[in-house]
């Protein structure tokens, strides 16, 4: 290292460790975790009262995303006050708030993706929104949803789920279009 002018702080290095912090997750041996204290903080979250606050909710439980199936179809009545004028809490927005809170809690360890094994995709689509499952040995990797809009609701299912299948390989996660063919792609009805 030394001749290329690298350097190493050893008091920011670990070595031979079971479990370390990285970004708001623990990565082990089991796989990847989210924070206890940071799901602590939401679930203590009172309810919002205005925009900022519910901005704050949001941006916090939308780091861990990736943990939670179908985050985008839970969050999106909440999502919807966010427009300009919109923030009425309501009944609707209560459950949102109350179900992304539980599903945070809930969270699944996910497993650390094996460039040598097969990616499995598991697709979900609904008149509101689309799902991917990205697995390997039937362990989820990530999970990944997105609410549609009016131009989208009106497509078919298999159009859905395609759609579901590209926006999961543009989303910058371990596969990419190219990898598309290794994949198994199991249909839920």
């Amino acid at each position: 290292m030394s001749k290329n002018d690298m350097y190493i702080k050893p008091s920011q290095c670990f070595f031979a460790i079971k479990k370390i912090e990285y970004l708001g997750h623990f990565i082990s041996e089991k796989g990847i975790e989210t924070d206890p204290q940071k799901l602590s903080a939401i679930n203590s979250w009172q309810v919002p009262t205005n925009v900022k606050e519910l901005r704050g909710f949001l941006g916090l439980a939308g780091y861990y995303r990736k943990f939670v199936r179908n985050y985008a179809l839970i969050g999106k009545p909440s999502n919807d006050l966010m427009k300009i004028g919109a923030f009425k809490w309501n009944e609707e927005a209560q459950k949102a708030f109350d179900h992304l809170k539980k599903a945070l809690t809930l969270a699944p360890v996910l497993a650390v993706p094996d460039f040598e094994e097969v990616f499995v995709i598991e697709t979900d689509a609904s008149k509101k929104g689309i799902g991917v499952v990205l697995m390997q040995k039937g362990d989820p990797l990530a999970f990944i949803s997105r609410s549609l809009g009016p131009k989208w609701q009106n497509l078919s299912v298999y159009e859905k789920e395609l759609l579901a299948i590209v926006f999961q390989c543009k989303s910058g996660n371990s596969i990419t279009l190219e990898d598309i063919l290794s994949l198994k792609l199991i249909r839920k009805a």
